[in-house]
């Protein structure tokens, strides 16, 4: 096999999980992208032209197979097959075959531990992905900030990336950017404004509109502040309800603090009784049906502040949530896991998205660039990512003031961490090397990243 391009990188998967990555890593430049699966029809997609894949239908557990598939020259081998066991094997022998970096999908918290970290390791596993916790962990972080459409601890937490609704009620309603400018500096800046299926980068005659989702970040100190110029009310989550005893919705009973109140209803007996074993004492599981408004009424929905849907149905939990909001519902999420109604939803209105392919994605696409990016998120609700770059000696970013250097239309810098310290990105901001930055990015593209950055 022949790869012309610079850079080579192999993935066997069964799961949407691994398709979706598939088509993420062939949009990027100097990428090839090998996809190996033992059912043809789940590589059956990767045969169109305008995706850059090359599907080989093969087992990813056989060495053979792999030296057939050229895995010995990749430099990055992922698998994210649901078997956890298969992963890790695969990760192995493509550690002993010389790639330069593996990196598996588990479904087991225990191997994030530090103490049984280095066994995994040491089998060849340089990283892992456990997408339901990561889920988890996301919905978590909303319900501390239940005003958010999207909120993101970033910085170690030292700096807040928050998407949120522009309501009627908003002190910026109507008003350009520039009008802004001494607010923004002194408490937030606004760096991606979503506007029905368009997400953009806005500049100073930008006006904000009423439905516009604004990511905004900012300080600790002044996350309430921006919850007031979005106009949200203040909701203190106290009881939650959860539709569905999937694993997203065990961890994410796991994470809630234990003076919050947890009910889990789900459809199947045997299940209820296999996951009330498994949960903490603030949580009651239920048998029944979520999507029974006489059964959500009975159990006290109408004292509920969050309900959320995680049941393996994308359609069930869209509905499930527009009916929560019927009746009430400050805070609801939704487990949409088909892409192709992500934009519906928002649009709907159905509260916060969850997407554990997006979120696992992410935490992968990060390894595709030659600069040092320690973490990347990317955005459920429009369009782009979300890096946290290292910034290098040399360069091209340290050069100038911001405001001087030739930044590309599609990336915005919110903050940055320097010594240990936060600050919000302005004009005459001058980067160092050593500095951790914020950075939105919608559709650049590798190079220009790597050029700005490297």
């Amino acid at each position: 096999l022949h790869y012309p391009l610079r850079r080579q990188r192999q993935m066997c998967i069964r799961d949407r999980t691994g398709t979706h990555l598939a088509k993420l890593i062939s949009q990027q430049e100097h990428h090839d992208v090998i996809l190996m699966d033992e059912d043809p029809e789940k590589v059956d997609f990767a045969y169109d032209n305008s995706l850059e894949i090359m599907p080989i239908v093969g087992n990813p557990t056989s060495i053979r197979q792999l030296k057939h598939a050229g895995v010995e020259g990749a430099d990055l081998f992922v698998a994210v097959t649901p078997s956890e066991s298969a992963n890790i094997l695969t990760c192995m022998i493509a550690h002993r075959m010389g790639v330069k970096k593996t990196l598996a999908r588990v479904s087991n918290y225990d191997y994030f531990l530090p103490e049984y970290l280095p066994y995994i390791n040491g089998l060849g596993v340089d990283e892992m992905v456990y997408p339901e916790a990561l889920a988890a962990q996301e919905i978590y972080n909303g319900l501390r900030l239940p005003w958010t459409r999207q909120y993101w601890r970033l910085f170690g937490g030292r700096l807040h990336l928050c998407a949120s609704r522009i309501t009627k009620h908003s002190p910026m309603l109507g008003k350009r950017l520039m009008e802004l400018s001494d607010l923004d500096e002194k408490h937030f800046h606004i760096i991606s404004i979503v506007r029905g299926r368009e997400s953009f980068v806005p500049r100073g005659n930008d006006t904000l509109e009423a439905n516009d989702i604004v990511y905004v970040a900012c300080n600790t100190q002044n996350l309430d502040t921006v919850r007031e110029y979005c106009g949200q009310p203040k909701v203190d989550v106290r009881k939650v309800i959860i539709m569905g005893g999937s694993h997203i919705a065990l961890r994410t009973s796991e994470l809630l603090p234990h003076d919050m109140s947890v009910k889990i209803i789900e459809r199947d007996l045997d299940k209820c009784r296999e996951i009330s074993e498994l949960t903490n004492d603030n949580t009651l599981v239920i048998h029944g049906d979520a999507a029974d408004s006489d059964l959500l009424i009975s159990e006290g929905i109408r004292n509920t502040q969050a309900f959320l849907a995680l049941t393996g149905s994308s359609e069930i939990n869209m509905i499930a949530t527009m009916n929560a909001k019927h009746l009430g519902i400050p805070r609801t999420v939704a487990e949409i896991e088909n892409v192709d109604y992500l934009d519906i939803a928002s649009q709907l209105g159905i509260g916060n998205i969850v997407n554990k392919k997006i979120i696992a994605a992410s935490k992968i696409i990060r390894h595709l660039h030659r600069i040092d990016i320690s973490d990347a998120k990317t955005m459920a609700i429009g369009h782009g990512d979300v890096l946290e770059i290292v910034i290098t000696e040399g360069s091209s970013i340290t050069k100038a003031p911001i405001k001087d250097l030739k930044i590309p239309r599609s990336i915005t810098l919110g903050g940055f961490l320097r010594d240990g310290e936060v600050y919000l990105v302005e004009g005459h901001t001058i980067l160092k090397p050593g500095d951790t930055v914020l950075v939105f990015n919608i559709n650049a593209s590798d190079s220009e990243l790597d050029d700005l950055f490297k």
